[in-house]
């Protein structure tokens, strides 16, 4: 079964809140040889845009909205190195969904990447206000933040985050990741809102926060 089948499969026990269905996929996959990273990229990614489009659509519940945030974390737990086969500390960041988004999947998946990948993880968490983001940041000594939005409407609250960025005169020394299904759609928000880049999913995630945090002068 090729990576687009199982991801089908995957999308459907998300959508049926079937956990052990979804354990027994990615085993399958493990087992036949896909390195963990082609597992995510593949088969959990292209799943999570899925229901993202469906939460937008609201075709999707609550109920199966969290059931599906930990299938997606039980499949990046399952993917991702041990803890001992971690890189070394990278450096800290700051990750949440922006004010009034509380599509909290696409931000966790990206937080356990970064962590895997060995950032300092500041997580948020969902509905959080342009403030908090940037003081957050300025208290642990972030060289990125990564805001997540799932719809356009939530996605214009980013600008906020550039504002005070710019107003703080901080744009030089703090970057701003944005991420979320919509800017998959629609690549020209990441520069509507303010953004100094996005990754398509969380195995882009780490050379992303590299790329920005080299541009404050961080290595």
């Amino acid at each position: 079964m090729n990576a687009a089948e199982l991801s089908n499969k995957l999308f459907a026990t998300m959508i049926e809140a079937d956990r052990s269905g979804a354990a027994r996929i990615v085993e399958e996959a493990l087992s036949d040889g896909m390195p963990p990273q082609q597992v995510i990229a593949e088969i959990l990614d292209p799943a999570i845009v899925r229901l993202g489009k469906q939460w937008e659509e609201q075709t999707m519940s609550l109920a199966q909205n969290y059931v599906a945030s930990k299938i997606a974390e039980d499949t990046l737990l399952r993917c991702i190195p041990k803890k001992d086969e971690r890189s070394l500390n990278k450096g800290a960041v700051v990750i949440g969904n922006i004010e009034d988004d509380f599509h909290s999947l696409g931000r966790r998946s990206v937080g356990l990447f970064l962590e895997a990948a060995g950032w300092e993880v500041h997580d948020l968490g969902n509905d959080i206000p342009a403030e908090q983001f940037v003081e957050k940041a300025q208290e642990v000594g972030a060289s990125v933040i990564g805001v997540s939005a799932m719809m356009q409407t939530t996605a214009l609250n980013i600008r906020k985050v550039r504002e005070l960025l710019d107003q703080r005169h901080l744009n030089g020394s703090i970057k701003l990741a944005v991420g979320g299904a919509v800017f998959n759609w629609r690549p020209e928000l990441v520069a509507e809102v303010g953004g100094d880049g996005t990754a398509h999913n969380a195995v882009g995630a780490d050379e992303l926060f590299l790329r920005l945090r080299s541009e404050t002068g961080g290595r």
